[in-house]
């Protein structure tokens, strides 16, 4: 195949450049302030902008004040009428796509719309900004001149009743469902593999199909495409990826933390080839692209049809809790994202937590899930933190964890409260599972210092608990609720036992 980086180079540098001139907090003021007038002048005749009055508002203080924060369950009546074809309940004109995602306490599945507007401006766009952020650094790319192998989700959904040409899925579906056609002469496999639904097929086609083309990069879920490369390494009798495509150079993952499984990757590839690059791409848009590989945070995109607000990570819960906008926000604070957006979500709670390192440019790392913690023992356990524990307990016994979840387990009879952690290994540590537990532990009060504080004379809280799981269990309990796929993602940390007990069943069945 042709390679057409040189030529694609050029278009891929006016949008870095125009990415690069929002360099500081004035920048940020004067672009945010502009989309979210142009997301205000959208909505106006739209159900919610006119019972909003959005035409009457005049900046971010006056759509604060008329608009209050927003959760899924708050909306989940109007999306609902959108799905059976409703049109300018809260984006102008009918939607006819929906990213299904986990779901909230009032639904296992929600349903995020998934505009034209939304696929545009947003979507599609931080996709070419990823390229945009990474060429300029790999001087002998070849991004171009072999295929892009995308781990993607399908339509699969339990709604009944979905209206015709409606669909309902994974956003990644209706990425590639959507796509330029032109892009699928740089792209492998084709969309009858790439939207099957029946993972226990998909994954033998899609072997089979990406292991005859010449990679050149792939994107998706670390843990999932993890399991994607062993298969394709075994059907081909490799020792390493680079030995079934020697031209691959470069991953772009998002979805969870790169870290637990960076090791993972680097035993399988050419290190010396190989770059990641990371990106902050959800179901309800796509916020944040890492714009340097030596530098561990991202840069929020500004100018792509999403108006941010972030809220004081202590603030959180209070129904009446200030927010700040993207040009207030503080390096090294902690906030709750909250976005406007052109899908529809007006001040819009997302559920994740980010940490922002810098406000010249504006970059941030993901902390958690702002129910994806743990402070039964007020340890205030952070995902980050457990994240960073993990890898350098890892690093330090030569393990590897395929997945892992966490929770409290309370003081009964004695026993002190403490942490359980469940671990599935890619890699067991060559120490044992109990001395890896006293690493894990040490390194948990290394990265967090009110987990520090409250194991200090283990007096308040005990050493934490290490359960191994046996391989295939994570993807078994994925399975038995029906969220099996290549964008699902499991649950780090939670501050009650939901997640973990139905696990431990399942092991001891």
């Amino acid at each position: 195949m042709l390679n057409f980086t040189p030529l694609a180079r050029p278009l891929f540098a006016r949008y870095g450049a125009a990415t690069a001139r929002i360099a500081n907090p004035a920048d940020t003021e004067r672009v945010q302030r502009g989309v979210l007038a142009w997301l205000l002048r959208q909505g106006r005749g739209t159900e919610f902008g006119r019972s909003h009055r959005f035409d009457a508002l005049a900046g971010e203080r006056d759509f604060a004040a008329a608009v209050p924060l927003t959760e899924y369950e708050a909306i989940r009546p109007l999306v609902m009428r959108m799905v059976a074809g409703e049109r300018d309940v809260l984006w102008p004109g009918r939607c006819r796509r929906f990213a299904q995602s986990s779901g909230t306490s009032g639904g296992k599945s929600k349903y995020i719309p998934v505009t034209d507007a939304s696929l545009r401006r947003n979507h599609y766009r931080g996709g070419i900004e990823t390229v945009a952020a990474y060429l300029p650094h790999v001087s002998h790319s070849r991004l171009f001149g072999g295929k892009s192998l995308i781990l993607g989700g399908s339509f699969a959904t339990e709604l009944a009743d979905v209206p015709q040409g409606v669909h309902v899925g994974d956003l990644s579906a209706s990425l590639i469902d959507r796509i330029n056609p032109a892009v699928n002469l740089f792209r492998v496999p084709s969309k009858d593999i790439a939207l099957m639904a029946d993972w226990s097929r998909k994954l033998p086609a899609l072997a089979e199909a990406a292991m005859r083309e010449d990679v050149t990069n792939i994107s998706g879920v670390p843990s999932w495409f993890m399991t994607v490369l062993r298969t394709i390494m075994d059907m081909a009798g490799a020792s390493t990826i680079h030995e079934v495509w020697p031209n691959l150079e470069v991953f772009f993952h998002g979805g969870i933390a790169f870290g637990p499984y960076r090791s993972q990757y680097e035993a399988i590839c050419d290190t010396s080839k190989m770059h990641f690059m990371e990106t902050y791409n959800a179901s309800e848009g796509f916020f944040a692209v890492q714009d340097d590989p030596d530098v561990h945070a991202m840069r929020l995109l500004l100018d792509a049809g999403i108006f941010y607000e972030f809220i004081p990570i202590n603030r959180l819960g209070e129904p009446d809790a200030a927010t700040l906008t993207a040009w207030q926000v503080e390096p090294g604070r902690t906030y709750a994202l909250v976005i406007t957006s052109c899908n529809g979500l007006w001040r819009y709670i997302i559920g994740d937590t980010v940490r922002v390192v810098s406000t010249s440019p504006l970059r941030i790392t993901i902390a958690g899930r702002t129910s994806s913690f743990i402070n039964a023992f007020g340890e205030e356990l952070m995902v980050w933190n457990a994240d960073k524990a993990l890898a350098a307990a890892c690093a330090r016994t030569g393990a590897a964890a395929a997945n892992y979840t966490a929770a409290p387990v309370y003081s009964a009879c004695g026993t002190k409260g403490h942490h359980q952690w469940l671990i599935e290994w890619a890699v067991a540590p060559h120490c044992g599972n109990e001395a890896f537990a006293d690493i894990l532990d040490s390194e948990l009060q290394a990265a967090n210092s009110d987990y520090q504080a409250k194991r200090s004379g283990n007096i308040f809280l005990a050493r934490l608990e290490l359960t191994e799981a046996p391989k295939g269990t994570f993807n078994r309990w994925l399975a038995s609720t029906g969220r099996l796929g290549g964008q699902r993602k499991i649950p780090r940390l939670s501050n009650d036992r939901r997640v973990i007990d139905p696990i431990l069943r399942l092991i001891n069945k």
